[in-house]
């Protein structure tokens, strides 16, 4: 639990942050610009993440930072700047995973800038001059046997563990960015280790 002083230096170093906010919330172009600067590389990396498709993280990117331009104005203070463009981006990930669900599409197949199809699994080099073509199949088929256990997850159980397990936030963290409980986000964690443990069961 954090103390009244750790507390204290959060609300001190987010200081600058919301006057960046604030200003942009008059209409300053240039503070939002600043504030973009400030999380665009940790909005293209969640999206990259959760979505595993260039292509889809850099659409996310763009309409997460048009929405936050947007909304600016609806910004509370009730929670962190980061949290809010993580709930924004989350939500999204969220709509593409859905309805990428629905048109049943290889999740392990992405496209590039040039739109052509890339295997994720199998673009995945080993460097090692001693690599071992056996150990490599196992790999291969390992990553494979994960990728389809996930893609069998609901899309919120699939943000959530890989938000908890991938990118390492707290659960509380989680809820707030789904715009759910604590609680909540730690049921659907456990369903979806339930189901991954079910599906992934007598792998080595």
């Amino acid at each position: 639990m954090d103390g009244p002083d750790r507390a204290a230096e959060r609300a001190q170093a987010r200081a600058p942050e919301m006057e960046l906010i604030r200003e942009a919330q008059a209409g300053s172009r240039a503070a939002f610009d600043a504030l973009v600067r400030q999380y665009e590389q940790q909005v293209l990396r969640l999206a990259l993440h959760l979505t595993g498709s260039e292509h889809d993280a850099e659409d996310i990117y763009q309409e997460a930072f048009l929405k936050a331009f947007r909304y600016i104005g609806n910004f509370r203070f009730e929670c962190s700047f980061y949290t809010w463009i993580y709930r924004i981006v989350t939500n999204l990930c969220l709509d593409q995973l859905r309805r990428r669900k629905t048109r049943r599409e290889d999740q392990a197949v992405v496209l590039d800038h040039s739109g052509d199809e890339i295997d994720i699994l199998s673009s995945v080099s080993d460097n090692r001059s001693f690599s071992n073509p056996a150990k490599e199949l196992d790999r291969k088929v390992l990553g494979e046997r994960i990728q389809a256990a996930l893609s069998k997850l609901t899309p919120r159980e699939r943000m959530v563990f890989e938000l908890k397990h991938y990118q390492g936030l707290r659960l509380r963290t989680i809820g707030e960015m789904l715009n759910t409980t604590e609680e909540t986000a730690k049921n659907t964690l456990f369903r979806a280790t339930k189901k991954l443990r079910t599906q992934l069961a007598g792998i080595r």
